[in-house]
């Protein structure tokens, strides 16, 4: 890719904003020069309205950055949401429709017929959904999302599964305090506590897997015929989503083979060897105690999904543990891989000077 295409981020200031600002310090292909925030935050300097609550120091570079507005317009061509879906939909919308690509982590749009849904190794063919954005919904920019973060975990750990046939998947998450944003649960709701219900998690789960693993055809997609059956908990872990997988088969796979389809699997962002891309996206683990957060979360600086526990299901045919890092694979870093997969597609370009100058210089 040549020069460097600079971008900004919709809800800076929140958690998923700030592990944007975190994935995007030093990044090869991408420089932040936008943040943008509510308009109590607006005019001031990021460090001293984004209280940092990630491990390590805020980037300076991000620090000094003014806040702006979030409005369509002055910001770059290429941004990164990170907005409540209280407000997300109207104001991605209103910024695709200015000519801006969104990158989208929030849920509003994710099952709009002309929006992509991506894992990028996964259903990369999906972008070519953004062909007929512009007829679709009159957008001379683009948006794209990437799913739920406990989705991308599980559609990741299916995808290479489909050659056997997948017809019934039923799923436990074990969902981190962090994907409830900051500051998220009460501390005497979750301390040594479980709680068997998140707002909203299972429709996402159960509608966004079969769109994720489904066929595009004529410029729609065809949802896969697998049925998804969900139960969402929080537990009281700081990072990481464990799921609890049972699944059923046309042809149920032999151990040997549902380990090598796991461990085998690869896709466009190996391929194109994209900066965000671990070498394997997922690594099948042994031992009959894990993947477990505190160990695994963080393999492939977070981008890496855990899978162990393969062992025979007496009520379907196989049943396994998934791992991933809810912030990094299962949000901020979700939607940056996106964006490189569409930089090395060629999506990004157009208007150039958009797509690569600051912009105090447009």
């Amino acid at each position: 890719m040549a020069g460097v295409v600079y971008v900004g981020v919709l809800g800076a200031t929140g958690a998923v904003g700030q592990q944007f600002v975190r994935l995007l310090d030093g990044h090869p292909w991408f420089r932040t020069a936008w943040l943008g925030a509510s308009d109590r935050s607006a005019g001031h300097r990021y460090r001293d309205v984004a209280p940092w609550r990630l491990a390590g120091a805020m980037p300076d570079d991000a620090g000094r950055l003014t806040v702006e507005a979030v409005r369509p317009g002055s910001a770059p061509r290429l941004l990164f949401s990170a907005l409540d879906a209280s407000v997300a939909g109207e104001v991605e919308a209103a910024f695709a429709a200015a000519g801006h690509v969104v990158v989208s982590n929030a849920r509003n749009h994710r099952m709009d017929d002309a929006v992509p849904l991506v894992v990028p190794e996964v259903n990369a063919d999906h972008l070519a959904l953004l062909d007929g954005q512009a007829a679709a919904r009159g957008w001379t920019g683009g948006l794209v999302t990437n799913p739920n973060c406990s989705t991308v975990f599980l559609a990741m750990a299916l995808a290479p599964l489909r050659r056997f046939g997948l017809r019934r998947v039923v799923v436990t998450t074990l969902q981190a305090v962090s994907g409830a944003g900051y500051p998220g649960v009460p501390w005497l709701d979750i301390l040594a506590n479980v709680v068997p219900f998140i707002a909203g998690e299972e429709d996402k789960i159960e509608r966004e897997v079969p769109k994720i693993l489904g066929a595009l055809d004529g410029g729609r997609v065809t949802p896969h015929a697998v049925e998804v059956s969900a139960h969402t908990t929080r537990v009281p872990v700081v990072d990481g989503h464990t799921e609890m997988v049972s699944i059923g088969f046309d042809e149920a796979p032999s151990r040997e083979a549902l380990a090598a389809a796991l461990g085998e699997f690869s896709g466009p962002p190996q391929a194109l060897g994209l900066p965000s891309a671990p070498a394997r996206p997922i690594v099948v683990v042994d031992g009959d105690d894990r993947p477990q957060p505190r160990l695994d979360a963080d393999r492939g600086r977070g981008m890496q999904v855990s899978v162990g526990r393969l062992r025979p299901c007496r009520a379907l045919d196989w049943k396994l543990v998934v791992l991933g890092h809810n912030t990094v694979r299962g949000a901020a870093g979700a939607a940056i891989l996106n964006a490189e997969l569409m930089a090395a597609q060629g999506r990004l370009e157009g208007d150039a000077r958009a797509a690569t100058a600051p912009p105090a210089a447009r």
